[in-house]
């Protein structure tokens, strides 16, 4: 670890006490599992090597994520046996039994940690960097913590007890122990149960243990009754206890066999001591890099105790930077939640362009919270802990962190508060460097006013020319006219809200705060003469001077709220945005694979439809083109509609003799031109047209004369049909909520009459839905000759929901 710069690092010597420092690490060492970690947190100290600063906070992100992803991390066996194994380096010395089962335990963490972090590929780098920092230290031992388990195994049972069978002479002496022990129990039962028939000893008696010897309990005055030795009697001397002559013999070995036990056992932790002997310092060396897992794992619960940035990209800079959003004191924060308050985030900015801050407000309106912030988060991003900050914060690195605040008046060394400040301003002064933090709270204070500023407006020169970095707290208004003119220096208020007249402790950049004190006296009851006495005195440029600071705070908390609003609106409408563009493109997917999915299952429809042609030509032609062979083909052709989605246009002309159909459910007679795939070209009378083929069926030749000419005349019964059907047509049609067969069906019937009847234009209404229905419409039209165009409709009249189509004339 770094050394402390005692020098320049921070100042003064209680600066840990000053910034609640002191209660941090108390906090940190309450996650501790044991003294291992809390060392760590006694040897934390400040760090000014920015990569040490980084790794120490990807540790932390790591350690948050391994926590949450690996269920069987170890959160136990966090002993610390470093005094132990320094201590049994003198020869004949031997570990005790708990040291050993402590021992196993924490070898058990170690392998899991060892095994975690140092697999191969581990997604956790800077945690295996950290273990393998300790493993460098043991390079060429011999050391096996695993042969080392298994020794312990060996001698232990799993409540931590030496086992019977840890060696045979402690097998043997146990056994015997055990023996003589019943014997002695039975004789003293058999013994207390005479004294119990002839009254010498109470029914309720049983035998007990003093000295380590089994004896029984009797009263003084019946204790000649019983034949043995007194060992002792009750405080209140109503009781003696009497080992009977009988068992004296037996204890007596008892005594023995447990004094052979315990040499027994001091030889077996002898033997597995001096094993451990030789490879205790390589051991050391694991219970460190313990101690540094645990210091690791301790920072994460502690972060999350008080909601602090965990990251595994850390904004850190190498320069001297203060980037923060929404930065909170971790300590101040837990107070406040206690009694159910929150405390008010702060934003704050301290570049090479904006260095130092002067902030001003009322009392008690946050000013000091503000430094101390600055100044604890600061320093513990720079002993390696994690701080409370907003993701977006950009964090940097100070040489030297210098504080005053609070009052240093000193009885002894007879030092006023005010002398106190200036031997503090003398050192910060004399130590101000571009690497530099300073904070100093209520600058000048302490002695009259007048002098009093102008003694902080020359420190605040000195301290510019240095190109030190700082945050200072003031009333004085000539400090708030020194930020307004000088370069890197900026005004900053701490915001009170007139009306309610209470502090809101938020930090606002860029204009100077008033102190409220003509508000604060109003509202605290002084006489209303008083306080125009002393605008007299002030004079009334003073006043008024404070009331347009005041009005200009309160104006800009104004527009910054608006803004606040836009952008939350802002946010709240792309959130929004992005919602609706994730459904559309997971419409789009899903319209695309329906789509997909319809094309396959047209394809496969087309290929059984193309079989069956295929076949029903072959049909015709062995039949040698027989009028009612081929009449009983076509039949066969006719496809259900569900069945068939034809994919692409596809004409083939028929080879057929010409023959004479009706359209079903109609009686008017026409000639069969010609078959077009599904469709037919039927004449009826000087009417050609185009009619489905399964709508079709077979007619005797019609009674109707020919001419010479050829031209076949219509009856005045099919004229009549085909004027009615022109003057019922309609032109639209709707198919919504149709199936697709039954979509396509309706549609075929809509191009077959308006081809009979010479519409050139028709529509159907579909809607958009999924799009499936209207693409699958699309899909028949393009199958069809007569068809020339089909589109969406003008989008002020339905748009996609309609497809226009257009019919050859």
């Amino acid at each position: 670890m770094q050394e402390r710069n005692k020098l320049n690092v921070f100042y003064p010597q209680n600066f840990e006490d000053k910034i609640g420092m002191t209660e941090v690490r108390n906090m940190l060492r309450s996650h501790c599992l044991s003294s291992l970690g809390q060392e760590r947190v006694e040897q934390m100290v400040m760090l000014t090597d920015v990569e040490v600063i980084r790794e120490l906070q990807l540790q932390i992100g790591e350690m948050k994520r391994l926590l949450t992803e690996v269920e069987d991390f170890p959160d136990q066996g966090y002993y610390d046996l470093r005094p132990t194994l320094q201590r049994i380096r003198i020869e004949g010395t031997f570990m005790e039994v708990d040291e050993i089962f402590s021992m196993k335990r924490s070898l058990e963490a170690i392998e899991k940690i060892i095994s975690i972090t140092l697999s191969e590929e581990s997604p956790f780098p800077a945690l295996s960097r950290l273990v393998k920092l300790r493993q460098i230290e043991n390079q060429g031992s011999n050391l096996n913590t695993k042969a080392l388990i298994r020794q312990i195994d060996s001698i232990l049972d799993k409540f931590g007890h030496v086992k019977d069978n840890a060696s045979p002479e402690l097998q043997q002496i146990r056994r015997e122990l055990a023996k003589t022990e019943g014997s002695i129990s039975r004789v003293l039962h058999s013994i207390l149960r005479s004294a119990q028939a002839d009254g010498t000893v109470a029914n309720d008696v049983a035998p007990t243990m003093r000295d380590g010897r089994l004896v029984i309990p009797v009263a003084p005055a019946l204790k000649r009754k019983i034949k043995g030795i007194v060992h002792d009697e009750s405080a209140t001397g109503k009781t003696v206890f009497i080992e009977p002559q009988e068992v004296v013999e037996a204890n007596n070995r008892i005594r023995e066999l447990e004094a052979d036990e315990r040499r027994e056992v001091i030889r077996i932790l002898r033997a597995f001591t001096d094993n451990v002997r030789p490879i205790a310092p390589n051991l050391i060396a694991s219970y460190e890099m313990l101690a540094d897992i645990e210091f690791v794992r301790a920072k994460v619960k502690m972060a999350e105790q008080i909601n602090a940035l965990i990251t595994e990209q850390p904004q850190i800079e190498a320069e001297p930077l203060i980037d923060w959003t929404l930065a909170i004191h971790p300590l101040l924060s837990r107070t406040l939640a206690r009694h159910g308050a929150k405390v008010v985030p702060l934003d704050i900015m301290l570049t090479h362009d904006q260095r130092i801050l002067i902030i001003s407000g009322p009392n008690a309106g946050g000013k000091s919270v503000c430094l101390q912030t600055v100044g604890l988060l600061q320093y513990m991003l720079q002993c390696g802990l994690p701080v409370s900050l907003g993701e977006n914060s950009h964090m940097g690195v100070f040489k030297n962190i210098m504080i005053d605040i609070g009052d240093e008046q000193s009885i002894e060394n007879e030092l006023s508060t005010y002398s106190s400040h200036l031997l503090n301003m003398k050192q910060m002064m004399r130590n101000a460097t571009p690497d530099t933090l300073l904070l100093i709270d209520e600058l000048g204070s302490g002695t009259e006013p007048q002098i009093g500023g102008a003694m902080a407006e020359a420190m605040m020169t000195r301290f510019v020319r240095a190109g030190a970095f700082g945050v200072v707290t003031t009333h004085y208004q000539n400090l708030k006219h020194f930020a307004e003119v000088t370069d890197g220096v900026v005004n900053g208020a701490m915001l009170y809200d007139r009306h309610l007249m209470q502090a809101l402790f938020q930090l606002q950049i860029g204009q100077p705060g008033s102190s409220f004190a003509v508000e604060i006296a109003r509202k605290t009851g002084i006489p209303e003469e008083v306080i125009a006495d002393a605008a007299e005195i002030v004079g009334r440029d003073y006043i008024n001077a404070d009331k347009w600071l005041q009005d200009i705070v309160r104006d800009r908390r104004y527009w910054q709220n608006k803004r606040q609003t836009i952008h939350e609106r802002e946010k709240a409408l792309q959130q929004k945005i992005e919602e609706y563009e994730a459904k559309t493109e997971a419409l789009r997917l899903q319209r695309k694979d329906i789509l997909h999915q319809a094309r396959e299952e047209a394809d496969q429809l087309l290929r059984d439809a193309n079989a069956r042609i295929e076949l029903t030509i072959r049909e015709i032609k062995e039949a040698q083109a027989e009028r009612e062979q081929t009449r009983k083909a076509r039949a066969r052709l006719t496809i259900r509609k569900e069945e068939h989605i034809p994919h692409k246009k596809e004409s083939k002309a028929s080879p057929t003799v010409s023959s004479y159909v009706r359209i079903k459910g109609q009686n008017a007679i026409g000639l069969l031109e010609r078959i077009d795939g599904e469709k037919a070209t039927v004449v009826f009378g000087q009417v050609r047209t185009s009619v489905a083929l399964n709508r079709l069926e077979a007619a005797s030749k019609p009674k109707a004369e020919e001419s010479t000419s050829g031209i076949t005349f219509v009856s005045r019964q099919t004229q009549d049909i085909m004027r009615e059907k022109s003057l019922n047509f309609r032109q639209d049609i709707d198919v919504r909520g149709m199936r697709a067969d039954e979509a396509l069906n309706a549609v075929q019937h809509l191009i077959d009459d308006a081809t009979q009847v010479g519409v050139a234009r028709v529509r159907i209404l579909h809607g958009t839905g999924t799009g499936v229905l209207r693409h699958v419409i699309r899909q028949y039209l393009d199958t069809i000759s007569d068809v020339s165009d089909a589109h969406d409709e003008h989008v002020q009249f339905g748009g996609a929901g309609i497809t226009v189509v257009d019919l050859n004339p």
